[in-house]
């Protein structure tokens, strides 16, 4: 017969036992966390996908909580352009993930994973943290990201991520290029010019392509607007067709 542990000891077991997150099915059949990464360029649809990933965790009956920053609305939320949106935590380079997860459980609430968009903006010390709480509290992580900035280069955020997630997945969604090509890379536009220098974060959002005449005015063409572009006409900075069509001469 196994002896009873003094009265002592079952206190301070249930004290440390408080502290632990309730997680449903997971406190009973203990079962690996995953942090996952969906990435790709703008206009793919990671902000829909990660408000369709919450909704079928959600159905489930599972408790998380949607984080962001930077979101193209200004407000702390995460917004699709088809429509939807979910309000949502604030991110900031000081915040720690942890805190923010280990607040839900002091307060009582069960938290079974987290939904992250804008995940290129996280620090990789934020990453990392992410990864504690699949490995150390099985809290299963979504996050979504861009690929590469205005200068094809990975976000500190995006990198961590390819190191650290347990699974990487391109949005599937294609997103085309103004010729037809597979658009893969994000173009900061200035008026009608590609820039190419300049602090790495600047949020905007996806328009149209303009044509040099189609500005009405000099504040919508000295306006910051993203365009996705195939690699091609990223490295010409070409925005559009050229009046005479593509594969003619121009006529002078």
């Amino acid at each position: 017969m196994t002896p009873t542990p003094p009265a002592g000891q079952l206190a301070a077991l249930d004290a440390s036992l408080g502290v632990v997150p309730a997680a449903g099915d997971r406190r009973r059949h203990p079962a690996p966390a995953h942090l996952v990464f969906f990435h790709g360029p703008m206009d793919c649809g990671k902000s829909t996908l990660a408000l369709q990933v919450d909704h079928n965790q959600s159905r489930q009956g599972r408790h998380g909580l949607l984080l962001t920053q930077g979101d193209r609305s200004g407000t702390p939320q995460i917004s699709s352009r088809v429509g939807l949106q979910r309000a949502a935590i604030e991110l900031n380079a000081d915040t720690d993930v942890r805190l923010l997860v280990r607040d839900r459980w002091a307060a009582g609430h069960r938290v079974d994973y987290l939904i992250v968009d804008e995940a290129q903006f996280l620090t990789g010390e934020q990453a990392e943290q992410l990864a504690e709480l699949v490995d150390e509290s099985h809290v299963d992580v979504y996050a979504f990201g861009l690929t590469t900035d205005f200068r094809t280069r990975l976000f500190p955020g995006t990198q961590r991520l390819f190191e650290l997630a347990d699974d990487v997945q391109r949005v599937q969604v294609e997103v085309l290029c103004w010729c037809g090509l597979p658009g893969l890379l994000n173009a900061r536009v200035v008026g009608d010019a590609v820039v190419r220098e300049g602090a790495t974060v600047v949020v905007a959002d996806t328009a149209p392509a303009l044509q040099p005449a189609a500005a009405e005015s000099a504040a919508e063409a000295a306006a910051v607007r993203y365009q996705v572009l195939c690699r091609r006409h990223f490295s010409r900075g070409q925005l559009g067709p050229a009046p005479t069509g593509p594969g003619q001469l121009a006529l002078r």
